[in-house]
């Protein structure tokens, strides 16, 4: 029903996406290192990997984004290498070719990958089901390739209450965002992942200036239940 709701009002929407492009602040990429070693205890080793949610932007420090976040809570139990792998505007199929290419390079290994995509993937004209191909493509590199014992994915966000998108902009791409994680859902019942809920639907007051980017608060919040997700399987094993 969306999709055709979408037809009939493709020209207002088209409107208000070329205007939310045009009005929305760019923020940058926080500054910090994206690679390192923290901790003490049992080696591991993290990938954050994805768009610019998985980058941090919406923070100025890395330590306050996600690779910070999740490192840091690792941290209290191990002795953890990280690296961040990410760029704004990066969609799946993007994603895929810079892991491949890194790869083929200098060949590398991680015990945990947690990934951030889809954001970028809904505002393209992508449908679900070739999306739900690269993924699964995404997750068969991660797992064969890579070599990670613990994938976690994380939904796409509720872009359906993203304060800086107008309605029915905002509702179309909440529906196509609540699609996308429903690919996500049927994916993980085959494939070898954890899929994370995003939780609360985000405050307003919670979220970047630019009313599209996870604030500080969202960034803890998001990489604590990553932490606790890994420490319930990294531990056991």
């Amino acid at each position: 029903m969306h999709k055709i709701i979408f037809i009939l009002l493709l020209p207002l929407m088209f409107i208000q996406a070329l205007r939310v492009k045009k009005n929305t602040p760019k923020l940058p990429e926080p500054a910090g290192e994206r690679t390192g070693q923290v901790g003490a205890g049992p080696e591991v080793s993290l990938l954050v990997l994805g768009d610019s949610a998985a980058a941090g932007v919406g923070v100025n420090r890395q330590q306050q984004a996600l690779s910070g976040t999740v490192s840091a809570g690792l941290a209290a139990h191990f002795s953890v290498s990280w690296q961040l792998l990410a760029k704004s505007g990066s969609n799946t199929e993007q994603t895929l070719k810079m892991l491949k290419k890194k790869h083929q390079q200098d060949p590398f290994c991680f015990d945990i990958v947690v990934v951030s995509l889809g954001v970028n993937d809904v505002l393209s004209p992508i449908s679900a089901a070739k999306w739900s191909s690269q993924q699964r493509q995404l997750i068969q590199f991660l797992t064969a390739e890579i070599q990670c014992r613990q994938l976690i994915l994380t939904e796409v966000p509720p872009m359906g209450s993203f304060p800086a998108l107008p309605q029915p902009l905002r509702w179309f791409l909440g529906k196509r965002s609540d699609e996308f994680n429903g690919v996500l859902r049927l994916l993980s019942k085959s494939e070898p992942f954890t899929l994370l809920g995003f939780g609360l639907k985000p405050q307003p007051t919670q979220m970047a200036s630019d009313g599209f980017h996870p604030g500080e608060l969202i960034y803890q919040h998001w990489g604590d239940s990553i932490v606790e997700t890994i420490g319930d399987v990294i531990m056991v094993k």
